[in-house]
């Protein structure tokens, strides 16, 4: 029993692990994208802004697997899916408030 349970917390930690550093790192690909490419209505249409989201997708891999948080055969298109949405997501919601809070201050 204590080994499901010390099993179980593992899991737990390495899913939040994971979840924490898709949204930080959503967050920051948001903010690098608005101070790169800045927070006008030109900007909002400017594709550059996407580069950050994908260098913050390929960084993630990149930690995951250098860190060992999943085994090698733990970590499949699932997680792969899982950690591109989230940082997707929160780098669209991040920037998108960025472009309102600049037309409406």
């Amino acid at each position: 029993m204590s080994t499901e349970s010390i099993s179980d917390r593992r899991e737990h930690i390495r899913s939040v692990s994971v979840t924490a550093l898709s949204a930080l790192l959503g967050v920051g690909a948001a903010l690098a994208s608005a101070s790169w490419v800045g927070v006008s209505s030109a900007a909002a249409q400017n594709t550059q802004a996407l580069a950050f989201v994908l260098g913050a997708i390929l960084v993630q891999y990149i930690l995951i697997n250098v860190s060992g948080i999943y085994g090698e055969d733990e970590f499949g298109a699932k997680h792969y899916l899982f950690i591109a949405f989230m940082t997707f997501s929160l780098w669209f919601v991040t920037w998108g408030i960025l472009l309102t809070a600049e037309f409406s201050g």
